[in-house]
């Protein structure tokens, strides 16, 4: 009987153990159940707000704690602990055979013997054609005539009837070494063709989220000096070359006086375009001193000190660029030999970048 007793007994603990168990399964399975399974949509929101702030309280959390031991760590004269870097897709790109390095011999070979060489060692200046397409609207002429301020040595001709083979020869014959087609659709200009004389390369940009620059709030007037030019992130092959093209169509001494600077800034395949002048102001900062000891009858005089302050004046316009072609030679849609052609089965990841 006894032992029979005792073996109810254990089997009793057990089952608590394990209900026990259960339960407490249960309230971490109720604690983790997601937004997204709750039909009922007022309960659903208040669960997905209560989870948004207990993540907010324990990032607060986080940052306090590193903020601590980096303190701890400078006070005892130790290295405080190396800051994390974010995780961005730029960062997180798939690894490119196409990148350029500093010491690739064989690239700055190249360089020596394209097709721009002559303008960027300064052999020949760069002189512009700037035209239309045929059928042209009431904002192109706008843009081309920002363009014609952006880029020294630029000259506007009418398209009219003209096949663009013959404006290629053309501008062979009056010795211009780029040619810039602005096409437009539906009254808005959504595309550029830029043609290197005489041997190419084309490339064909679509043209997007212009703005002109009587659109600009507080924008100044760019002056006729030549401009410095920036070019950001252009690091694969196809990118240097891209980047060598626009290069090309400025001149290669800029004049610092005039404090005018071009930007074309690459960030995940497309081009941004910034007009800028950068103005220095002096500006006066008060500084309050008290005479002697402080105490309260005596009263601070401030004293004025002059400070240069540099700021950035937009001159406009602004717009972006992304690369859908580029081909060898002139324009030639028959029997053109394209270098890269953009595709949509090249967009199928996010981190991968052609430029």
């Amino acid at each position: 009987m006894g032992g029979k007793r005792k073996t109810n007994e254990n089997e009793g603990m057990e089952g608590e153990e394990d209900s026990k168990h259960n339960i407490k399964k249960m309230k971490k399975e109720k604690s983790e159940i997601l937004p997204s399974s709750i039909k009922n949509k007022e309960k659903r929101s208040a669960v997905h707000a209560k989870l948004k702030h207990q993540k907010k309280l324990d990032k607060r959390k986080k940052l306090k704690a590193r903020d601590a031991a980096a303190k701890r760590a400078l006070e005892l004269g130790e290295e405080p602990p190396p800051k994390q870097i974010p995780r961005t897709i730029e960062n997180t790109r798939e690894a490119d055979e196409t990148v350029c390095m500093p010491d690739d011999e064989e690239l700055f070979a190249g360089n020596d013997a394209d097709e721009f060489s002559a303008v960027l060692k300064q052999d020949r200046t760069p002189k512009i054609l700037i035209t239309t397409c045929r059928f042209n609207s009431t904002r192109g002429p706008a843009f081309i005539t920002e363009l014609l301020s952006v880029i020294p040595n630029s000259h506007y001709h009418k398209r009219g009837t003209y096949d663009l083979k013959k404006i290629v020869e053309y501008a062979n014959n009056k010795e211009f070494t780029s040619i810039i087609v602005v096409h437009t659709n539906r009254r808005e200009p959504d595309a550029l063709l830029i043609i290197g004389l005489p041997d190419g390369p084309t490339a064909h940009f679509k043209l997007s989220s212009l703005v002109l620059r009587k659109d600009i709030k507080n924008h100044g007037n760019p002056t006729s000096h030549e401009p410095e030019l920036v070019l950001n992130n252009f690091t694969t092959r196809l990118g240097h070359r891209i980047g060598r093209l626009i290069q090309s169509l400025f001149p290669q001494s800029p004049n610092f006086r005039g404090r005018r600077v071009v930007t074309f800034h690459n960030q995940r395949d497309f081009i941004f375009f910034r007009h800028h002048r950068y103005i220095f102001e002096t500006k006066e900062i008060k500084q309050s001193e008290s005479k002697g000891k402080k105490a309260k009858d005596t009263k601070g005089e401030s004293i004025s000190k002059e400070k240069v302050i540099a700021r950035l004046q937009e001159c406009g316009p602004r717009f972006t660029l992304k690369l859908v072609s580029l081909q060898h030679g002139t324009f030639d849609t028959k029997g053109g030999e394209f270098e890269w052609v953009h595709k949509p089965e090249m967009d199928t990841s996010r981190r991968r970048f052609f430029l």
